[in-house]
């Protein structure tokens, strides 16, 4: 591509174009970072006023009835089960990554140390985003019986370092830093192979990419709703549990929202029957409340045409990338094949934090992440083919004046 308008020829043939006027983002503003944080969907503000004043400041604790407040974690779940490739009443809109990890991980080595108690492995990618280490890690020290955390240094080493002794294999679909994407079919068959259960981290799949956790024959999957699925920050994340295994254990964190009968405020737990027996304490239905915004959006359109549009847009980053900003030391990390890269380009540079930095000094808004990243995600619901050639335009600038040697963008605050 060597003209703005034909960026422009794209957007004006876009089949999601009118979708982006769904969304609350500022006509000045190059978002390329919804790969951390989705843009709110306009319907967003209206459904908070709604919730607090209405819900909340005329019902009060009536709502837990008449607004559906008591049901809303298992109708989230439904409505963005599709998105993942999940039956009804296989996920819950619950709690955070962390928490919801460390259930499903607890359940799965309860249930593979059933069938063959020599299984004390926990396999992952030392590349895996660090919070999924971080409970697993602790996992390890509460359960204190032998169990080992075994980390590769490389995707391909992953086959061979599932073996008779590994209980659970903890798989990212798509890797936070780079982008790049498994096969989660060939790779859950493996996992089975070896006679080991499948987890799954779909933070930067779940409504980026096509997910089918049924077909792929998966065990369990966490994911969060305020990435691609734009719920808001530190919006609730899901859990996925197929109906095979919901029974087999109950979760650790047994909290009165998981019982079989919350409000007969019985001493004993009793867990739910089915995906209920994941959930644990009272919900944050404010929060909860917004990621419906999100998902109402993407009931008006389907994932593959998200991801045609997805993988045109990082086509052309990459190319006009590679093309205009050629003199300066852009490495790209992120696989070239589509099937084996999610929605986001990252580059490495000697100077990746300044870059980034001054790049959102001047609206364009993509991440860095260590060691020497710069992140771009892409999100097909509002992101322009104009802004992939303006992003590269801008970069191109930043790089050739070194903009980014201005000591203030040097300077680190506490998120990065």
């Amino acid at each position: 591509m060597n003209h703005r308008d034909d960026a422009a020829a794209l957007d004006r043939d876009d089949p999601l174009a009118s979708l982006r006027d769904q969304f609350a983002l500022g006509r000045d503003t190059i978002y390329l970072d919804g790969n951390s944080l989705g843009v709110p969907p306009k319907a967003a503000a209206s459904r908070a006023a709604a919730v607090i004043a209405e819900e909340w400041g005329d019902g009060l604790i009536r709502s837990w009835n008449t607004a559906g407040w008591f049901a809303l974690p298992k109708r989230l779940g439904n409505k963005l089960a599709p998105l993942i490739g999940a039956a009804e009443d296989e996920v819950v809109v619950t709690d955070t990554i962390s928490s919801n990890l460390f259930k499903i991980l607890s359940a799965a080595l309860r249930v593979a140390n059933e069938r063959d108690p020599k299984r004390r492995v926990i396999v992952s990618e030392r590349s895996n985003f660090p919070t999924d280490l971080y409970i697993a890690q602790g996992l390890i020290e509460q359960l204190d019986r032998g169990y080992e955390l075994r980390l590769v240094d490389h995707a391909s080493e992953l086959a061979s370092a599932i073996d008779e002794n590994t209980a659970v294999a903890m798989i990212t679909h798509v890797n936070y830093r780079t982008g790049a994407m498994h096969d989660m079919a060939a790779l859950t068959r493996i996992i089975h192979q070896a006679g080991a259960l499948a987890v799954w981290d779909l933070a930067h799949s779940a409504g980026a990419v096509p997910v089918d956790l049924n077909s792929a024959g998966a065990d369990y999957a966490v994911g969060c709703t305020y990435k691609y699925l734009n719920g808001g920050p530190g919006s609730p994340a899901f859990i996925w549990v197929p109906k095979r295994l919901q029974n087999v254990f109950s979760q650790p964190l047994s909290g009165w929202w998981g019982h079989k009968k919350p409000f007969e405020m019985s001493p004993e737990y009793q867990p739910d029957d089915g995906i209920g027996r994941f959930l644990c304490g009272t919900q944050s239905i404010v929060s909860m409340s917004l990621v419906e915004c999100g998902l109402d959006v993407f009931g008006q359109t389907d994932m593959a045409t998200l991801r045609r549009k997805s993988l045109a847009l990082s086509d052309l980053f990459i190319e006009l990338v590679e093309t205009r900003c050629s003199e300066f030391p852009l490495q790209l990390v992120t696989p070239r094949a589509h099937a084996e890269r999610g929605s986001q380009a990252s580059f490495e540079h000697p100077h990746g934090y300044e870059v980034t930095q001054a790049l959102i000094a001047r609206n364009v808004i993509g991440d860095y992440r260590e060691p020497r990243i710069l992140r771009f995600g892409f999100t097909p619901l509002y992101t322009r083919y104009v802004d992939v050639w303006d992003a590269v335009e801008t970069l191109r600038d930043v790089l050739a004046t070194e903009a980014w040697r201005a000591p203030e963008f040097a300077e680190r605050g506490a998120v990065t």
